[in-house]
């Protein structure tokens, strides 16, 4: 899996899981391949099942609207979920399921060579950041893992059960902007 091609073309062949015999699509990942800003989700739900694009759901729409907000294009970043099946129900995914995708992601990450990473809900920073990520107390908050700066913002899904929180997703949304001029400063 040094490639895409042969990334993309084992992801699309995996059965490492059962969520295979019930996908419709892969759900490999979208957006710059050599992007400075990864956004790592949990699993696609059904809109990304049916189309094979993460986050082009009502989730996606949302935080189509939040990289709008801070200027940040959609086409210059790079987006992906954990699990590249959809779980049925879209239930949370099971640490197996995690497990027999997680090299997939970390091909991506090595491929992409993001300078940030955000992980989009509490699963993926469970997964990312620490097992024991409280999203509530913890998103927007920064964290060095190896060479990557990782942060964690409310799931766009979220923000559509609780509005309340959206103000704060876009305060973390800003500060990932910040970041990732300061980072832009340093290199230059």
């Amino acid at each position: 899996m040094e490639t895409w091609e042969s990334l993309e073309a084992a992801c699309r062949a995996c059965d490492k899981c059962s969520l295979h015999a019930t996908r419709t699509n892969c759900v490999f990942g979208t957006g710059s391949r050599t992007a400075d800003l990864l956004f790592v989700g949990e699993a696609p739900g059904e809109q990304e099942d049916l189309s094979g694009v993460p986050f082009v759901g009502r989730a996606g729409k949302l935080l189509d609207q939040y990289l709008f907000a801070v200027d940040i294009p959609r086409e210059d970043v790079y987006i992906a979920n954990i699990l590249k099946c959809r779980p049925p129900q879209n239930r949370d995914p099971l640490p197996e399921e995690e497990d027999a995708c997680m090299d997939y992601l970390r091909a991506q990450v090595k491929l992409i060579d993001p300078k940030v990473i955000v992980c989009l809900g509490r699963i993926s920073a469970m997964r990312l950041i620490k097992p024991d990520f409280r999203i509530t107390r913890e998103h927007g908050q920064w964290f060095e893992r190896g060479k990557y700066l990782i942060t964690a913002v409310y799931h766009p899904a979220a923000l559509l059960r609780d509005p309340r929180k959206k103000e704060e997703m876009l305060t973390d949304m800003q500060a990932i902007r910040a970041k990732l001029e300061e980072l832009a400063e340093v290199r230059a």
